[in-house]
């Protein structure tokens, strides 16, 4: 008899998702450290963003590995979490049904104590402020630091603050990056994605792409990511 999928409590590992699925991918490939691209952190976030449970993705690794070993001829070694893409898409329509049947889960405590809260959201409003242009942002950001106890008791709210306020901070970003370093950034999303684009439907194209592209303009701009998925 096929086992119940384990029941994983929100948000504890709902803010270890990609440190969940790095170190399962890790654990899958069984070749010691492995360091993910970043387009691979792009497609993970992609992943997190339309709402595939952390279940799907680590059953879809093992999936795509086992069908990998069980082929005759394996010219190379799986270089990427996009080689995992389509089984990761079927074991999340698997668990559609399953999760719509299961009762409503308790929440577990965050993965990370209210003094990290206060010190992560402080460091970022910090490194913000150092660009100029993002003062608004960088104050923002503050405030939330100021108020982090309050916070801290709702922390799927203050999630969707921090995200407003990083997709303002890439409109910002946007509006100063040059032509040229956004043909260079689609060059490289053109090169990494080329082996995987089979496994990809357009609309997970486009939002790994979308996500690439901003994840690449932060880091030029040496502006942090905001998300508590990041807080680690």
């Amino acid at each position: 008899m096929a086992q119940e999928p384990e029941e994983i409590s929100w948000p504890s590992n709902y803010f270890n998702y990609f440190t969940e699925v790095e170190e399962h991918f890790q654990k899958a490939r069984g070749t010691g450290l492995f360091l993910m691209s970043p387009l691979d952190w792009a497609l993970v976030e992609t992943w997190k963003n339309a709402g595939v449970p952390l279940e799907a993705v680590l059953r879809g690794i093992d999936q795509a590995f086992e069908n990998w070993r069980g082929r005759k001829n394996r010219v190379q070694a799986v270089n990427s979490v996009a080689y995992c893409t389509q089984a990761v898409m079927i074991e999340a329509q698997a668990l559609a049904g399953v999760a719509e049947a299961r009762p409503s889960r308790k929440e577990a405590p965050a993965p990370f104590s209210l003094e990290e809260l206060k010190s992560y959201l402080a460091s970022n409003a910090c490194e913000v402020r150092k660009r100029p242009g993002f003062e608004d942002i960088a104050a923002a950001v503050d405030h939330l630091a100021e108020d982090a106890a309050g916070l801290y008791r709702d922390l799927e709210d203050l999630e969707r603050r921090l995200t407003a306020l990083e997709d303002k901070m890439v409109a910002i970003a946007r509006t100063r990056q040059s032509d040229e370093d956004l043909l260079r950034s689609r060059r490289d999303l053109d090169l990494q994605l080329r082996p995987y684009r089979g496994k990809m439907t357009a609309e997970q194209l486009a939002m790994l792409e979308k996500q690439y592209l901003e994840r690449q303009l932060l880091e030029a701009a040496g502006l942090p990511r905001l998300s508590l998925f990041y807080l680690r």
